[in-house]
């Protein structure tokens, strides 16, 4: 399925669509916890859990990204929210008709990669290609791609 087909299938469901970075730094300062998820379909991922692809274990919840910046987080929301958006795009392109969307839920625990999985998720929004694109920008304006903890070490 193409990317544009699940926009339009969100938009049927009753998710909004979010076209704006700005609209997703709102929802971010506003509301708590937040997450992203990159999958093909929402709707069909609520009450569902993900599976570690490594092991062949079924997590106790959906793996997500988080979207809430952390409290000691001193920059711009705007900055946080597009790293994750930028970090975790990958997983956008390892499926076809994978989307961004927005996700609100309660953490049971932490995934092989210490991603928080959620139980009882709620689809908040879509995300349209536009807010990607508007977040690769931002990411590449603020931050040093590439440079790891170890790397920054003074």
């Amino acid at each position: 399925m193409v990317i544009a087909e699940t926009v339009g299938r969100a938009q049927d469901d009753g998710l909004p669509v979010y076209g704006a970075l700005r609209e997703v730094v709102h929802l971010a300062e506003t509301v708590e916890p937040l997450y992203v998820r990159y999958s093909e379909d929402p709707r069909a991922d609520v009450g569902g859990r993900s599976m570690d692809g490594e092991s062949g274990l079924t997590l106790p919840g959906l793996s997500a990204s988080p979207l809430t910046p952390e409290q000691w987080w001193t920059r711009p929301v705007e900055q946080w929210v597009s790293r994750q958006l930028v970090k975790y795009r990958h997983l956008e392109r390892e499926g076809e008709g994978r989307v961004a969307w927005i996700l609100t839920g309660d953490e049971v625990g932490r995934g092989p990669d210490a991603e928080p999985l959620l139980a009882d998720a709620i689809p908040v929004a879509v995300l349209a290609p536009r807010v990607l694109e508007e977040a690769e920008t931002v990411y590449s304006a603020s931050f040093e791609r590439g440079q790891t903890v170890a790397d920054a070490r003074r």
